[in-house]
């Protein structure tokens, strides 16, 4: 079993920045792949921002150029670096790693951009 715990989530204005954390402990068996989800009011879950173990880096986008996925020196922790934010990225943020070929899910951290 996975556990990720995701931090960081918080309420800001339009503009402002935020930094996610994910700390992934278990048993970690050929974990390659960790991201960020996140579901907004009335919207489906969607893909945010992935990095694989070698570095690969996707985004959606509608983040390009505002946000920025990160990882740990050991691959068990993965960070969201979100800058300009803007009412449309409210919504909770889900961690996301691959395991084994197991998909886990954190809790969710709730960030809300509002003025």
């Amino acid at each position: 079993q996975v556990q990720l715990v995701e931090s960081g989530g918080a309420s800001v204005q339009p503009g402002g920045s935020l930094r996610l954390s994910c700390a992934a402990s278990g048993r970690l068996l050929n974990m390659y792949f960790m991201a960020w989800y996140r579901q907004g009011p009335g919207k489906e879950r969607e893909l945010v921002a992935s990095i694989t173990i070698g570095g690969v880096r996707n985004y959606e986008d509608s983040v390009l150029g505002r946000f920025t996925i990160s990882r740990g020196d050991v691959f068990n922790s993965v960070y969201l670096q979100m800058n300009n934010l803007r009412s449309e990225d409210t919504a909770v943020y889900y961690c996301n790693a691959v395991s084994a070929g197991v998909q886990y899910w954190g809790q969710g951290t709730q960030v809300t951009v509002s003025s």
